[in-house]
């Protein structure tokens, strides 16, 4: 399980990376970190609310 966790983690950093690199015309800087923090949240809510 943790594998899969410390994989999936790893991908998103990656893409994360990447999108940040090419970025996303149009999409202020403020808005592409909301839409980041949204997705971290939802994600950490998501494991706490399966191991708990």
């Amino acid at each position: 399980m943790w594998f899969l966790l410390a994989l999936g983690s790893a991908i998103f950093a990656a893409l994360t990376s990447i999108l940040a690199k090419i970025g996303i015309e149009g999409v202020g800087s403020n808005l592409a970190t909301a839409i980041r923090t949204m997705v971290v949240v939802i994600m950490a809510w998501g494991m706490v609310r399966k191991n708990g």
